[in-house]
């Protein structure tokens, strides 16, 4: 079984190594701006890609959070939290309170805090991480 699995990692990473130099074959070392070679009339320059979502990962600081759903809520209190943090990122008016008021304040046995507790810890990382 490990032999097997050994091989494809072995097999993966020389595929993944062949890949640019198969690239650079095809281009046989020429430049495509090298003279000789005509440019298309339909070429478009490059855009600059578009900054107005944010690539944001507020995961990562919910990531404290459990994952497991719990009858009765509306999805699991790590996409609640998610939520609570994209909202307290666009919004300079939205406080931690105020994003993280649909948490329960009872502590859960067995978890550090409460939930509560965690989504403000969160947020308190997220405001630190962006400003």
């Amino acid at each position: 079984m490990k032999l097997t699995r050994n091989i494809a990692v072995v097999m993966a990473t020389l595929a993944f190594g062949a890949a640019p130099a198969v690239a650079i074959a095809s281009n046989h070392g020429k430049s495509a701006n090298a003279p000789g070679h005509t440019k298309s009339a339909n070429t478009k320059p490059a855009t600059t890609p578009d900054t107005s979502k944010s690539t944001t990962a507020y995961g990562r600081a919910c990531s404290a959070m459990s994952r497991t759903h719990v009858s009765g809520q509306k999805g699991t209190p790590f996409s609640q939290c998610v939520i609570a943090m994209e909202k307290l990122a666009k919004s300079a008016k939205t406080t931690p309170k105020t994003a993280c008021a649909s948490f329960s304040k009872k502590h859960v046995k067995g978890t550090k805090g409460t939930p509560y507790s965690q989504c403000i810890s969160a947020a308190a990382k997220l405001r630190h991480t962006t400003h």
